[in-house]
């Protein structure tokens, strides 16, 4: 990637995040001088402290058939009204060790299989997102003040839009073709193309990713091959392969996606362990 699309693709990463944290603006025909868009609504419950390692497999390989019923979701992103499940105002990223261990034919197909992008292709609605970026330059959020004009406003707005669509560009182009990403979800559990026209911040397109994955982002900085702790779980056993990955996930672990690749890959094990206070 050149300099000037790696710039373009960090630029459009930090307008979506920064449009993400923003309360949505509420605009009326005549409004008040002290006008102010709305706040959010309450967040989420507080994340609970830290759980042991999941072991998403038996210690034989083995998978466990005993019928459980389907456990409450564990508290996670706030929820609107309706039940659909929403990102949190301000995303809490947290760490992750995933140590996965098995023969070596099994964990080398899987690793060729988790390879991926690492990115999520959605369908952006560029329109939208130009209408809230000329919204934010002419009513900005306390205790910022309006400094451009409407007709400027505007064309910052399209500019910005011209970025977040380059750098979307790339990221997509990526999808299918780079294996940089050594634990890809959108790889290993697709998002189905229905639910990626919706978009990133649609309700459904959010209930999707809870539901089949358990964080609703794609996760970030992941590393394989991470050096051992001494408190990481899952050592191998005589004999095993094994694979070290580290990463960030949005607000939740991957507990959902990490439990339906358990059931399809049952000669591997995998240990997932949360870090609240990482290294």
């Amino acid at each position: 990637m050149t300099r000037a699309a790696a710039g373009a693709s960090a630029a459009a990463d930090a307008l979506l995040e920064f449009l993400r944290r923003q309360p949505p603006p509420v605009f009326q025909r005549q409004q008040p001088p002290d006008f102010t868009p709305g706040q959010p609504e309450a967040g989420a419950p507080p994340r609970p402290d830290a759980q042991p390692p999941a072991d998403l497999t038996r210690p034989n390989g083995a998978a466990d058939t005993t019928p459980v019923p389907e456990p409450a979701p564990p508290p996670g992103p706030a929820t609107a009204r309706g039940g659909a499940p929403q990102r949190l105002a301000h995303t809490d990223w947290l760490y992750h060790h995933l140590t996965i261990t098995g023969p070596d034919a099994a964990l080398a197909a899987f690793r060729t299989a988790a390879e991926g992008a690492g990115s999520i292709p959605w369908q952006l609605d560029l329109e939208r997102i130009e209408e809230e970026c000329f919204h934010l330059l002419v009513a900005p959020p306390p205790p910022h003040r309006r400094s451009l004009s409407l007709a400027g406003a505007r064309i910052v707005a399209g500019q910005l839009r011209d970025v977040v669509a380059r750098g979307h560009d790339l990221a997509v182009a990526r999808v299918g073709r780079s294996r940089a990403c050594p634990f890809d979800l959108h790889a290993l559990v697709p998002v189905p193309a229905e639910i990626l026209e919706r978009g990133p911040d649609d309700p459904a397109a959010l209930a999707w990713l809870w539901q089949h994955w358990g964080t609703t982002r794609a996760l970030r900085h992941v590393v394989a091959d991470a050096a051992p702790r001494p408190d990481r779980p899952g050592r191998p056993a005589a004999g095993a392969a094994v694979l070290r990955l580290s990463f960030w996930s949005a607000d939740w672990s991957p507990w959902r996606a990490l439990a339906a690749i358990a059931a399809r890959w049952l000669a591997l094990r995998f240990d997932l362990c949360p870090f609240y206070d990482p290294p």
